[in-house]
């Protein structure tokens, strides 16, 4: 066997950081790329996004032969590598956003729920970078990868699987080469609403010659709490989340009540919907996104300056200021104007933009509500499995290699069942 006819991993980015992990697996004249995103890293203040900037701040990993030649400069070689395709687990920007940075001729696979939804939230093309030579509303083409269904890149197969996290659709996958079987989790969790299906993906990876896993929940030593320890106050998990909202709303009947969560976080959205005792409203644009990707019609509020969505039912629709004035009937989704809010009410941010402490923006945005008096609730539920759950995913696939990345210490993480191997930026491990 040759070096060439052995299969390598390359590690692009995404290894120290929260986010954006770009992995090449290769074998002879296959490669697979993922996944596709940008580091958020907003205190840079860069002047712009350009895919240079992006290089050069190492926010997205400098990978050849997969980038759009516009982009590069440098035309792929074919002659290396005859086959390639790329593969994106979920909707978050730390693993999407540089999608459209991928050489058109080759194809991007994502779950079906990631493939819908991407197009919808790249309307406006503020979600997305652009394409070159391309709107930037622009979104470039999404083979949707059917679950357990094997995908053959060359001498590479693929096969995606559901998984769960905070990202609606989220996925994680397994690699098989003709010598060597590789997992990758994609961000994972086990306290969401799909722990079967976690299950069931991780016994299917169990024995993977590597383990790529995410390791986030190790990130913060010296503040570490496992969702399941006494000493951890928030939400344990997706079900408590909802029940808390459910138990504020009851215990505060005659309280503006407003709220926010993360636009791809659509599943705890459509938990709250169908469990609040209120009737809850959507900011428009959230309910035409809801429309768009899911076909589902929900109550929903303009803005004075907002644009009209045409696939909104106007029945639906609840006039600004009777929001503004209750205080009993409506949860409602706060988006801006939140010096308008009554004195006096509460507003739950549910792991909403500014996403917290590490953005220059998130103090700022608290301090606004008291302020004026309006009780600001930080109700949170992580979409990383924490440091208790990390040891049980690695328990169930026991891997010959674990390769922890998406965590600023992956030398917390530990591998009882077998080597454990820290990569660089750029390195190449054969295997």
């Amino acid at each position: 066997m040759t070096l060439k006819d052995r299969t390598t991993i390359t590690f692009y980015n995404g290894l120290t950081t929260i986010g954006g992990p770009m992995i090449e697996v290769a074998y002879h004249k296959s490669h697979v790329l993922f996944d596709l995103g940008e580091v958020y890293r907003p205190e840079l203040n860069l002047p712009d996004e350009s895919f240079a900037t992006l290089i050069k701040n190492q926010l997205i990993g400098d990978v050849p032969n997969f980038y759009d030649p516009q982009l590069t400069g440098k035309a792929i070689d074919h002659e290396r590598f005859e086959y390639a395709a790329a593969y994106m687990s979920h909707l978050h920007l730390d693993h999407s956003k540089a999608m459209n940075f991928l050489a058109p001729e080759i194809p991007l696979y994502a779950g079906p729920i990631t493939a819908k939804m991407l197009p919808a939230l790249n309307e406006r093309g503020d979600f997305l970078l652009p394409a070159a030579g391309h709107a930037a509303n622009y979104t470039r083409p999404i083979i949707v990868a059917e679950y357990r269904q094997p995908i053959k890149v060359g001498e590479i197969t693929l096969e995606v699987w559901p998984s769960d996290h905070d990202a609606y659709g989220a996925t994680g996958l397994i690699v098989t080469t003709p010598d060597k079987k590789i997992a990758y989790t994609g961000d994972i969790r086990l306290h969401g609403y799909h722990p079967d299906w976690v299950h069931q993906f991780l016994a299917t990876a169990k024995g993977s010659d590597v383990l790529i896993i995410e390791g986030t929940g190790v990130s913060w030593p010296e503040e570490h709490h496992d969702q399941s320890s006494e000493e951890f106050t928030g939400p344990k998990n997706e079900q408590e989340l909802t029940e808390q909202i459910v138990k504020l709303q009851e215990a505060n009947p005659n309280r503006q009540m407003t709220f926010n969560t993360y636009l791809t976080n659509v599943e705890r959205l459509l938990r709250i919907i169908s469990d609040s005792p209120r009737q809850v409203v959507l900011h428009a644009a959230r309910a035409h996104l809801l429309k768009e990707s899911l076909n589902k019609d929900y109550p929903y509020y303009y803005l004075p300056q907002d644009k009209r969505f045409a696939d909104l039912k106007p029945e639906l629709a609840v006039p600004y200021q009777e929001l503004l004035a209750d205080k009993s009937k409506y949860l409602w989704q706060a988006v801006a104007d939140f010096d308008k809010l009554q004195e006096g009410g509460i507003y739950l941010h549910s792991n909403a933009e500014p996403l917290g402490e590490f953005d220059p923006a998130y103090r700022p945005f608290v301090q606004q509500f008291a302020a004026k008096q309006i009780e600001f609730k930080s109700l949170r539920c992580s979409g990383h499995a924490d440091v208790k759950e990390l040891k049980e995913i690695i328990g169930e696939v026991q891997p010959a290699i674990l390769i922890p990345v998406h965590t600023l210490h992956p030398e917390l993480e530990k591998n009882p069942f077998g080597e454990r191997i820290l990569p660089k930026r750029k390195q190449i491990i054969t295997l």
